[in-house]
Order: structure tokens, then sequence, then C-alpha cells
């Protein structure tokens, strides 16, 4: 069974490099992605509140026999869920769907910059999660480097991992740096690029003549080098399919290393463009909906 490295977060929690992600994976087929994941050898699974299938990511740890100590359980609040009371209700809406006492790494979704006062709100609702030992890390998702300002100069506790849209299209450098200043690890979402997919058809990720020239050079896929990228580059990635196989895929790449220059390469080809909504549109108006009770 491949050894995944861990990645030391600031408080000292140490979170497995490469997990499986389940954003828009159907409750339905969640249970089975994620048995198949922690067969393969995965021990990091990334959900959300409002990704919907927090049950079936419980359900899946079950049924792989993996011990629940043994997998590291990240998920979300949910923007509708903002404020110190109803985070504090959110973690126990979490928990229970997903089964466990403790969630490993718990973090906001989004900011709500037009209602920054609950996001603050909501991230002591966090630390005080923490410090009472329901939760091993605390951290955000989605914050820009003013979001991440307005919280630092407000709260107490840093964020363990900022969890932002990152591959190779779409590297957020200056975010990136801004989050290595302040001791906060970067998690990638999207990192094979996936998103490129629906907001521009005819450049994906998985055809572009760089990434699969580095492939072939190594004998593995583009989605593998996109990967290994990431995780040489010291960061978390959450790679997300409901295939077995591409799962399996998705985990191998562990037994090759990618070059300064081939580095360099992948990390020429930024554009600049986010696949995902800006983060400064997020509105309860907009984006807020119900998060089910347990």
């Amino acid at each position: 069974m491949t050894t995944v490295p861990a990645l030391t977060l600031n408080n000292g929690v140490q979170l497995p490099a490469i997990g499986l992600g389940v954003f828009q994976t159907p409750p339905e087929e969640t249970t089975a992605a994620v048995e198949a994941a922690l067969r393969a050898g995965y021990r990091h699974i990334d959900t959300a509140a409002a990704y919907g299938n927090e049950r079936e990511v419980g359900e899946g740890i079950r049924r792989s026999g993996v011990p629940r100590e043994e997998v590291f359980i990240e998920t979300k609040v949910w923007i509708s869920d903002y404020g110190y009371d109803a985070t504090l209700h959110a973690f126990e809406k979490s928990a229970a769907k997903l089964g466990v006492d403790t969630i490993d790494l718990f973090i906001l979704h989004q900011a709500l910059p037009s209602r920054f006062d609950l996001t603050i709100d909501a991230y002591k609702a966090l630390e005080q999660l923490l410090a009472d030992g329901k939760v091993r890390a605390i951290g955000v998702s989605n914050f820009m480097p003013d979001h991440l300002e307005q919280l630092l100069a407000e709260t107490t506790v840093v964020p363990a991992v900022n969890q932002i849209e990152l591959h190779p299209f779409f590297q957020q450098k200056e975010l990136q740096a801004v989050n290595d200043e302040n001791g906060i690890l970067t998690q990638a979402w999207s990192p094979i690029g996936g998103i490129t997919h629906y907001r521009d058809s005819d450049k994906s990720a998985l055809e572009d003549p760089t990434l699969l020239e580095i492939a072939e050079a190594h004998g593995k896929s583009a989605a593998q080098v996109m990967l290994r990228w990431g995780i040489q580059e010291g960061r978390s990635v959450i790679p997300k399919s409901t295939k077995a196989t591409r799962i399996a895929e998705n985990f191998d790449v562990f037994d090759f290393e990618l070059t300064d220059e081939q580095i360099a390469a992948i990390d020429g080809l930024d554009t600049g463009v986010r696949g995902g909504p800006e983060p400064e549109v997020i509105t309860l108006e907009s984006f807020g909906r119900d998060i089910p009770e347990a």
C-alpha cells in the first residue's frame, strides 16, 4: 500500500497530501466513490454541507472497513449557516450526517463580503469548536487576500488551510504567497482543471500539449502530472472522480518526480482565468440555500 506523504498544518495536525473530493458527486454515487478511494489507499475525504452528500461520505467510510481514526475528514460550513450560534449548529448537523463525533478539518466554504460580520462570527464559532476538541483544525475556502487580512485582524486562530481553485490554468500565485506568509496551507480544489471543461470547452487541461508531453515522458496521464505538480509544490490536492479506475489512477502519483524544467513549464500555463464563481459576488441573496437538519 502506498504511504501518502503528510503535510503538517500550522497547529501540528497531519493532513494527507492527496484526498478525494466529492463536489458535484451525486449522493447515490458518493458512497461507492468514497469506498473505492479508501480501498485504493486514500486517507483524506473532502466534502461540504452544501454538497448534500455528507451522509453518504460517512456511509462510504464505514463500509470501507478503514478505522475512523485513519481517515481525515474535511467538511465545510455553507454561508446560510454563518453566525456564531448557527455555525455551532452547522457542526452538529455535519457531524451527525457524517456519523462522527469529531471532524478533522472544518472550514468556512466562502467569504461573505457583503456580511463579513457574519463570516467573522462563523469563524469565531470554529475557534470555539477547536477549543472544545470537536474539530482538530479549522480553516477557510475561497478567501482572497483582503478577506484573509480582515479575518486575521479580528480573530485569534490563523486558518490551517485556505482551499482555493488551483490548477495549471489558474494558479492564484499572489494568494498562494499570502497563504504562505501567514502559515496557511494552500489546498487546491479542481486540481486537474476539470472546471475548465464547462467554462471554456475547447481548452481542456487534459489535452494541453505541454502537459501531454510531460505525461508521455513519465508514462503517466496529464491528470497525474497535474496532481504531481501540486504535491511537489507543497500543496494539498483533492481531485474528484466517481469512477474507481480514475480514483485509483489519481492516487498513483508517488512513483515519479517532475524535473525543475517541467515544473517551470507547468507554472507557465497560468491564464489568470477563474473557472468558479468570483468570490466577491457571493451573497446570501444569490447563493443562500437551506442546509437540512441531520
